[in-house]
């Protein structure tokens, strides 16, 4: 067992090998939980598990969307994601943040969409004389306690927010404890990790460290989860990987930011790919290992003003193509490797 090795099984399972059909979508889907849509682009789209599908999954996901078999929630500290049904009382149990001190917005919005039935944000204006930006931030709060739910199964703005129990009844929102939930969620993530630590459980979920650490705990005395000198993994792959002798493949992907793998490797992501532009576009994922970033500022549309990568020069047109195939082919690139190229 090696670093390279886990590489080459980290990028099988995250279908960056070998794209995903419909039936192994919908499990890498379940285990990469909450979705997300593109960063920054992705405004209003359903999410996208970006080149991991054979099909167009941003469709496939819309679809979902409009059956409601994906639901949207407020989970990650608050970020907006969306599940799968059958996960609704695990997540409930992973990521609720009960309300024990409701402000008097809250309770008057609530107490409106109890009275009332669903609402829209500017329903509840014309009938609060609230602004907006006062409305707006009571709902998320009330959204993240899995009082109200926000049902949006299509690409419009105005959508209606319902009592949580009116629109799932038979959901026990207290079926799982955090650390049961962690402990079920932990075992997908450490599948399609292969090798992670709780600091990178931490930086997906964002969740107390102490909650991560003490699910990894009870994982490792029931031998689920087994500790290497490279870091955790499934007591199952540390058998599988003795005799995996598979390489990473010779690849190059750029990675926009709520990228399941990215999320996950925020914390020394940021650390280690510095730099002075306004923003980090992208990372980039060369031979199953995050070897360089994609700086620029963000507006309509990324302006990417240089690609720092440290590997070797030879490798540049297939990077400068990894950042296109994401950002758009008509998007200028001023600067490889803090250089000016007249050609890029």
């Amino acid at each position: 067992m090696n670093q390279q090795h886990i590489a080459a099984l980290r990028m099988e399972r995250q279908h960056l090998t070998r794209q995903a059909d419909e039936t192994e979508y919908d499990a890498l889907y379940r285990d990469l939980q909450p979705g997300q849509n593109v960063y920054w682009s992705g405004f209003g789209d359903p999410p996208s598990l970006t080149r991991r599908a054979a099909f167009d999954d941003m469709e496939y996901n819309r679809l979902r969307q409009r059956q409601r078999k994906l639901l949207k929630g407020r989970f990650q500290g608050g970020n907006l994601g969306w599940i799968e049904p059958a996960d609704l009382e695990l997540f409930a149990g992973l990521s609720m943040k009960p309300l024990k001190s409701p402000t008097d917005k809250q309770s008057a919005l609530l107490s409106l969409i109890q009275r009332e039935g669903p609402m829209t944000i500017q329903q509840m204006k014309e009938t609060t004389g609230m602004l907006v930006k006062e409305i707006t931030p009571a709902l998320h709060r009330l959204q993240e306690a899995f009082l109200i739910y926000e049902d949006q199964y299509d690409g419009e703005w105005d959508r209606g927010w319902y009592i949580f129990p009116e629109m799932f009844p038979n959901a026990d929102l207290t079926k799982y404890s955090r650390h049961d939930a962690l402990k079920i969620v932990l075992r997908r993530f450490a599948y399609r990790h292969v090798l992670f630590d709780a600091n990178m459980a931490k930086s997906f979920y964002k969740l107390p460290e102490k909650d991560i650490k003490a699910a990894i705990t009870a994982l490792s005395e029931e031998e689920v989860l087994m500790e290497t000198e490279y870091g955790l993994l499934l007591s199952d792959d540390y058998i599988l990987l003795q005799n995996y002798d598979s390489l990473p493949s010779i690849s190059v992907y750029a990675m926009h930011r709520n990228d399941f793998l990215v999320k996950s490797n925020e914390h020394w992501l940021k650390e280690r790919f510095t730099h002075l532009y306004p923003d980090t576009l992208y990372y980039l994922l060369t031979d199953g290992e995050f070897r360089g970033v994609v700086a620029g500022k963000f507006r309509y549309t990324p302006e990417v003003e240089d690609v720092l990568v440290d590997i070797s020069d030879t490798r540049r047109d297939e990077v400068l193509q990894a950042v296109r195939a994401l950002c758009g082919t008509d998007i200028p690139i001023k600067r490889y490797r803090s250089k000016s190229w007249t050609n890029i």
